[in-house]
């Protein structure tokens, strides 16, 4: 990470953002390939793999809902906030 912003400060006046991005997002698609490939290959995981998914889309579904949850409760806190400011206005 160091060496990418030494890298980065170093080409700062050339722009590389557009280069970056993209090599970036070949980079990430290359790793999901080796991602996959690995879990395909081994067959423990992919025994397993349907509860696997139910434990991923319960995780989801919680942390969804907490953060729903939390931005409400912010969401409430800001209204109340303005409310207190204009009366005190």
């Amino acid at each position: 990470m160091l060496g990418g912003m030494a890298f980065g400060y170093a080409l700062r006046r050339r722009n590389p953002g557009k280069a970056a991005g993209r090599a970036t997002t070949v980079l990430i698609w290359a790793l999901l390939l080796m991602l996959g490939v690995e879990v395909g290959g081994d067959n423990r995981i992919m025994s397993s793999l349907g509860t696997l998914g139910v434990e991923a889309m319960i995780l989801s579904v919680a942390s969804i809902a907490g953060s729903v949850a939390a931005a409400w409760v912010l969401w409430r806190w800001i209204v109340a906030k303005k409310e207190d400011i204009a009366d005190e206005g």
